[in-house]
């Protein structure tokens, strides 16, 4: 090797020894290097597992006001994803899931009562919606807190489809005008059951004969639909363009779009539509049960119901703040003061008896099965 080249190595080797000797001399005390990120500052927070727009941060505000930091969070596109998920060994602290759902997930060991007595806004739910079947697991235990109320039908474009203004029916995800104009939701619990009840089967008590049956329209609907998501962003965006004329949706949806000046209508046909209530629970392996205590209480706290209702179009599990709205106002919003009325008004959506047996179908023949 030649001796200038030499040199020339031996200066970049002080050069760089005085730069780490300057660098390491000059950081505050106890600082020290490291090859790994640093942590997220919620690293050590509960993780909370729901849908879309539940994690938005008016759910998260209460909590994020009492430990200075938001809590950690993850989405699902539905139910049958979370279950997947956490059978497999994911454990988050805290999870969303709907009142005909959280009996699987007990039954599979994924979930631990809750003591209500540590709950400050459990005092402001109704008893009504505390008497969900199955819920309760003593006086002061529950598996499941309610959060909100809604109903799942079938939105749709009244300029598009004017046709059905005045004559509201489901078929019209079935309309051979509109094929590749439809679109549904993830979820069994959604789609199949609504898809069962358009054509006259309870999803609840089918008969092999009447499955068979619901087995011929979903293969129908898929064939027909632009796409089945949970997405919100996809389902608005394609109603309000017009790609899509009718879609499965939650009522949610149908507010936004309807705020937006779109014409929109939500079908209550005949038979009325799905309802149902969702809420939260709490993982058997929580690891900060505190925390995720003020977690699920943050998530029922006024604040957040306020944007429940207001934003999601949803009804609040805490009516303490319906004392801020007229009749009037709630009526607007599509909601009464009596939540019995409203979710006996639909068929309220229950637990699956062959659930298995309906995800695995509903999946094969979304991939073309």
């Amino acid at each position: 090797m030649n001796r200038s080249l030499i040199a020339i190595l031996a200066i970049a080797l002080l050069g760089a020894g005085g730069y780490y000797y300057f660098t390491q001399m000059n950081k505050p005390a106890g600082e020290t290097t490291t090859a790994t990120p640093t942590p997220d500052t919620s690293e050590g927070e509960p993780l909370l597992f729901t849908w879309e727009n539940w994690a938005d941060a008016p759910f998260l505000a209460e909590y994020k006001a009492k430990y200075g930091v938001d809590p950690r969070t993850a989405i699902w596109a539905d139910e049958d994803e979370a279950f997947a998920k956490m059978r497999t060994g994911y454990k988050p602290d805290v999870m969303a899931p709907c009142s005909y759902e959280f009996g699987r997930w007990q039954e599979a060991g994924l979930i631990q009562p809750i003591d209500t007595t540590k709950l400050k806004h459990w005092k402001d739910i109704p008893d009504y919606l505390k008497n969900i079947p199955g819920m309760m697991k003593s006086e002061t235990e529950a598996w499941f807190i309610p959060q909100y109320w809604a109903n799942t039908s079938v939105t749709y474009r009244t300029d598009l489809a004017p046709e059905y203004v005045g004559k509201e029916s489901w078929k019209i995800l079935f309309d051979p005008k509109y094929k590749g104009k439809v679109a549904g939701l993830d979820g069994v619990d959604d789609t199949v059951t609504l898809i069962a009840k358009t054509w006259g089967v309870d999803a609840y008590n089918m008969t092999p004969e009447q499955w068979k049956l619901v087995q011929d329209k979903l293969r129908e609907f898929v064939a027909a639909a632009r796409f089945i998501s949970s997405d919100e962003t996809s389902l608005s965006q394609g109603l309000a363009s017009g790609e899509i004329v009718a879609a499965i949706t939650w009522n949610q949806t149908h507010a936004a779009l309807k705020r937006e000046g779109k014409p929109v209508a939500y079908m209550n046909p005949p038979g009325g539509m799905f309802t149902y209530v969702c809420g939260l629970v709490l993982h058997a392996e929580s690891k900060n049960v505190d925390k995720a205590y003020a977690l699920i209480d943050s998530g029922i706290a006024p604040a957040a119901m306020k944007y429940q209702l207001e934003q999601l179009n949803n009804g609040p599990a805490n009516m303490s703040i319906f004392a801020d709205y007229t009749d009037d106002q709630l009526k607007e919003m599509g909601f009464i003061r009596d939540v019995k009325s409203f979710l006996e008004a639909g068929t309220f959506q229950a637990r699956l008896k062959n659930k298995e047996e309906i995800v695995k179908f509903w999946t094969e023949i979304r991939g073309g099965g």
